[in-house]
């Protein structure tokens, strides 16, 4: 086990430093993760952040695209084998359809490469012709990224963490009455086993459902070829130790080693620790509408993703990274065409407050980090109606449920955060003096010019950030 630790540590050198000449000497490639937490637009968001690449006409805020500095976008195949194709070709259709519609949500890791022909800025750009930038792009769900925190804990301490927070719950009541029900230092009944990882995994899907992001273990939400394993039959039990040999408690513990073992580290190894740079979309708004506790949960996950880009205080981090380190992060709040863009700062204002309470409870540092409010595919249109005598600031759009046009007025967002994360730190129930709603809206019919991608909000600024010291 230890020579298999150390063979893969020196390999991953050698990779490394075979990577790093090949892209001062060659085409330079720039690897961006994009993932997301509950229904905050991943596949939207990577689809029209492409298609704008390749027709850059909605993009003045990328400085190389408002240069005329990038001569030739095109795709190529992504240099992983054995990583699914980010079937992009299909989801532009879906969106720009006569009757369009959303794209299904990937609920595995996928990738793509965008490959940019690019003139250089500054005194080389008479001296040295363009170059081939590549852009990798990996899609991989949120749930596997707050995977991570549990490789620093114990089965014994993220089932105590876990049943802690189940408690106050309504959709977890179920699975909190057969727990306790349950005589973990019995002798091991794989039906038992079996029947306590379904109503986990029941209880997990609602809470997702509900707006709450702490639903660890994320492959218990995303199963694919692993469902019915012993690694993902496995769930949380009061007790300390490991229990007897042959008891229900020990087999339990085996077994969340094993999926720690056997599904966490690969992901983190295989594909996290080749990452430059990292998109983390939050559906922000949401989040608000759900009430203070799905706010405050909500900012809980996002200081464990943070977490996720510290090594040093993890061995196995320390060891993966090899000093390499994630340069730029940005928290991107989807969904902005649903507010007037009066209220957009207001939204960014509050992903900045968000960030800097998780920066601060991650004891964070060493990437670059942006928040931004953006909406990858624009679905709206802003009006102003007048109601009881008052002026509002509406959006009109495509209702999905009901395929009727309506004006939307979501609420006021506070100018001051702490209007909201005092209320979510303090447990409140319900916000006292606001109703924050949200609607689903279906993407409107396009009709593009030549030269143009789909209609977006700051998309442009989130490829600056990420791109642009790079272009």
């Amino acid at each position: 086990m230890v020579i298999s630790s150390l063979a893969d540590t020196v390999l991953r050198q050698i990779e490394t430093v075979q990577d790093t000449v090949n892209e001062i000497l060659f085409e330079p490639v720039i690897r961006i993760g994009v993932t997301g937490l509950a229904r905050s637009g991943k596949t939207v968001f990577i689809t029209s952040l492409v298609a704008n690449m390749l027709d850059r006409g909605r993009m003045p805020h990328l400085v190389a695209a408002a240069e005329g500095r990038i001569e030739a976008a095109f795709l190529q195949p992504q240099p992983d084998d054995t990583v699914p194709r980010f079937d992009f070709e299909t989801h532009l259709s879906q969106l720009t359809a006569q009757a369009p519609k959303w794209p299904d949500s990937t609920r595995a890791i996928s990738e793509l490469r965008l490959s940019l022909r690019v003139r250089r800025a500054g005194l080389l750009a008479g001296l040295q012709g363009p170059r081939t930038i590549h852009v990798d792009i990996v899609d991989y769900p949120g749930e596997w990224l707050l995977d991570l925190a549990l490789l620093d804990k114990s089965y014994a301490e993220w089932s105590r963490e876990t049943l802690d927070r189940l408690q106050n719950r309504e959709a977890a009541q179920e699975f909190a009455a057969l727990v306790g029900e349950t005589d973990g230092m019995a002798s091991l009944e794989e039906t038992t086993a079996k029947t306590l990882a379904a109503r986990f995994t029941d209880y997990l899907n609602a809470a997702r459902a509900a707006g709450f992001y702490d639903c660890t273990p994320g492959r218990f939400l995303l199963p694919g070829d692993l469902a019915g394993s012993p690694v993902l039959t496995f769930a949380p039990l009061p007790g300390e130790g490991t229990g007897p040999r042959g008891s229900l408690l020990r087999e339990m513990n085996r077994r969340y080693e094993a999926y720690k073992r056997e599904v966490v580290r690969p992901f983190f190894r295989d594909h996290f620790s080749r990452i430059d740079r990292q998109v983390v979309l939050v559906d922000a708004l949401g989040a608000i509408h759900k009430g203070p506790r799905a706010v405050e949960d909500m900012r809980g996950a996002m200081a464990d993703i943070l977490g996720a880009f510290r090594p040093g205080q993890n061995a196995f981090l320390t060891q993966l990274f090899q000093g390499k380190r994630v340069e730029k992060i940005l928290f991107a709040a989807t969904k902005a065409d649903h507010l007037h863009h009066k209220q957009h700062k207001r939204l960014t204002a509050i992903m900045e407050a968000f960030l800097r309470g998780a920066a601060d409870r991650a004891r964070f540092a060493g990437a670059e980090t942006s928040a931004m409010a953006i909406a990858s595919l624009r679905a709206t249109t802003e009006d102003s109606i007048t109601h009881d005598g008052q002026a509002l600031e509406v959006v009109r759009g495509t209702l999905l449920d009901s395929g009727k046009e309506a004006a939307f007025y979501p609420g006021a967002l506070p100018e001051d955060p702490s209007h909201l994360l005092t209320p979510a730190r303090e447990g409140a129930e319900n916000w006292l003096d606001q109703d924050y709603r949200v609607m689903n809206f279906a993407p409107s019919p396009l009709s593009l010019r030549p030269g143009d991608g789909p209609p977006h909000i700051r998309l442009d600024k989130a490829a600056q950030f990420l791109l642009g010291d790079r272009l």
